[in-house]
C-alpha cells in the first residue's frame, strides 16, 4: 500500500445509501494497545434514565405569548406533585425570598426504555417585555434557576431562529448547529423547528438527543414547532405495526410541548396559531387532515391583524429534492396563502436547500419565480442535520446541497431580513421583504457573492 493510499484509508467515507447521504468517520486505531479491553457503547437505558432531579425542560406558549409562559420537563414516576416557581429576576439572588410557586400537572409516558413523568406548568398574569427567572422541581429537587424574558403586547421589532429537519444524529452533527445558531442570535425570541425532530418517533433516545443538543437554551427560549412525518410512529413500543395509514403521532409530542389547542379537531397541538408582536404565525401539519386544514386556516387569516404573517409546513410547497412533490398539499394550501398575502412559508422535508423568489398559485409547478400584484409568498426549504438528498431541477433562486444551515429572521416595522448561515456561521443566502400597501411585498436579494454548494453531476 502506498502513501497515497494509506492517506485516503484514513479520510472520511461518504456513504451513498439511495437518495441519503450519511457520514463514515474513521476509526482511530493507531497505537491501540490490542490487550486493552475494547470500549463498550454505553446503553441508551442507561445514558437517557430519568431521576428526580428534572431534565429535558422546555418552554412553549400555550396562550398569550405576552402574559403567559408555559414550561415543561421530565423526571421519573417518583415525582408525582411537581410544582414551579417564579420571580422578577434581579441583580442579586434575594428574588428567591419573593417567588412564587404554582402546582404543576404530571402525565406518564411509558416509552422504549421504560416509564417517566412529564410535568407542565404554566405562568399566567406576566407583564410583557419583563425579565423572569423560574425553576421547576418537586419541592426538594429543583432544577437550575433560569431566565426567560416576556415579549411586547404590541408590533416591535424581534428576530427568530428556524431550522429545517435536525431528525438524524442529533448528539453527534446537529447540537453544533443549534449551538451555533444561539451563539449567533443570542437575543432571537423563540426557535422555530419545521419537523422531523426525530429519526424514530418512539425511540426515547433520539428524544433524548434532541434535549441535549439544545441544553438550557430550549429553558431559557420558547420553542415553536410542528411535527413532520417522522413524528408519527408506524409501530409502537412493543413492536406492533399500525394498520396501513394509521400512523400515530410520537408519544413523546404532547407531553414535550405545550401549544395552543386553537387548531381543527383531531390535529391538536400539532395545528394552531399564535400572535407575536404584530406577526401571526401559523404552524400546519402535512402529514393528515389536509383539506380540513385549507378551511381552518382561511377562517385563521381571515380574521388577521396583525401586518405580517408567517406559515410553517414539513412537507413543502415546491420540493426542493428528487422525486418529491406535494400537489395535493399546493392545490390545497396555496390559494390560501395567495387570498390572504401569506409573507414566507418556512418548510423542511427534502433535505436540502431551496428558497424561491415571490411564488402564486397560477405558477405552481412551472418553475418560474414571479413577482404579482395579488400575492407573491417567499417559500423556503431548510435542513440543519445531517441527512442530505440529491437536489432537483426547480429553478430555485439559491440551492444547496449537503450544506447544514439555520435561519436567522428579523422583523422591523415594514422590514423582514432573512439570512442563511451554514454550520460554521457563514452567510449563504439573504434576502429583505418590504412590506408596502396595497402591493407585493418588495423583494430585494443580498446573496452573498459565493458560489452554490451543489454536488457535481447531482442532475445527470
Amino acid at each position: 500500500m502506498n502513501t497515497k493510499t494509506k492517506l485516503l484509508c484514513g479520510a472520511v467515507t461518504v456513504l451513498a445509501l439511495g437518495a441519503s447521504v450519511y457520514l463514515s468517520l474513521p476509526q482511530e486505531t493507531q497505537g491501540r494497545d490490542e490487550r486493552q479491553v475494547a470500549p463498550q457503547l454505553a446503553k441508551a437505558q442507561e445514558t437517557y434514565r430519568p431521576s428526580a432531579v428534572p431534565d429535558r425542560i422546555v418552554l412553549t406558549w400555550k396562550n398569550d405569548v405576552a402574559t403567559t409562559q408555559t414550561v415543561t420537563w421530565r423526571t421519573d414516576t417518583s415525582v408525582t406533585k411537581p410544582v414551579a416557581q417564579i420571580a422578577l429576576a434581579e441583580q442579586g439572588p434575594w428574588f428567591v425570598n419573593k417567588a412564587l410557586q404554582i402546582n404543576g400537572t404530571t402525565q406518564e409516558l411509558e416509552s422504549d426504555l421504560g416509564k417517566s413523568h412529564y410535568h407542565s406548568a404554566e405562568f399566567t398574569d406576566l407583564t410583557p417585555k419583563t425579565l423572569y427567572v423560574y425553576r421547576v422541581g418537586d419541592g426538594v429537587n429543583w432544577s437550575s434557576w433560569i431566565h426567560f424574558r416576556t415579549p411586547s403586547s404590541k408590533p416591535e421589532p424581534f428576530t427568530f431562529i428556524y431550522f429545517g429537519d435536525a431528525q438524524n444524529s442529533l448528539k453527534a452533527h446537529w447540537a453544533r448547529v443549534v449551538r451555533e445558531a444561539y451563539a449567533d442570535a443570542p437575543r432571537a425570541k423563540f426557535m422555530l423547528h419545521a419537523g422531523d425532530l426525530i429519526n424514530n418517533a418512539i425511540r426515547d433516545e433520539e428524544w433524548g438527543e434532541w434535549h441535549d443538543a439544545g441544553g438550557w437554551v430550549n429553558g431559557m427560549l420558547p420553542s415553536i414547532a410542528i411535527p413532520g412525518n417522522h413524528e408519527y410512529a408506524k409501530e409502537d413500543i412493543q413492536g406492533n405495526t399500525y394498520p396501513i395509514g394509521r400512523r400515530r403521532l410520537a408519544p413523546h409530542w404532547r407531553p414535550t410541548f405545550e401549544f395552543p389547542d386553537n387548531g381543527p379537531q383531531g390535529l391538536e397541538e400539532t395545528v394552531y396559531w399564535l400572535d407575536f408582536q404584530g406577526v401571526r404565525i401559523v404552524c400546519l401539519n402535512t402529514n393528515d387532515k389536509i383539506k380540513e386544514q385549507a378551511e381552518w386556516m382561511d377562517e385563521v387569516l381571515a380574521d388577521n391583524p396583525n401586518r405580517w404573517t408567517i406559515v410553517t409546513q414539513h412537507a413543502p410547497i415546491y420540493s426542493a429534492s428528487r422525486r418529491r412533490d406535494n400537489p395535493e398539499i399546493r392545490n390545497a394550501w396555496q390559494p390560501i396563502f395567495d387570498k390572504h398575502h401569506v409573507d414566507i412559508v418556512l418548510q423542511g422535508h427534502d433535505h436540502s436547500y431551496g428558497r424561491t423568489g415571490l411564488m402564486v398559485h397560477e405558477n405552481a409547478g412551472t418553475g418560474k419565480n414571479v413577482h404579482d400584484s395579488r400575492a407573491g409568498t417567499m417559500y423556503v426549504v431548510s435542513v440543519s442535520g445531517p441527512k442530505m438528498y440529491d437536489r432537483n431541477d426547480f429553478e430555485f433562486v439559491r440551492r444547496a446541497e449537503d450544506t447544514q444551515l439555520y435561519q436567522i429572521i428579523s422583523i422591523d416595522g415594514d422590514e423582514l431580513r432573512y439570512d442563511a448561515k451554514t454550520a460554521t456561521g457563514e452567510l449563504y443566502d439573504a434576502f429583505t421583504l418590504n412590506k408596502r400597501d396595497g402591493q407585493v411585498n418588495e423583494l430585494v436579494e443580498r446573496i452573498p457573492n459565493t458560489p452554490e454548494r451543489l454536488r457535481p453531476g447531482s442532475l445527470e
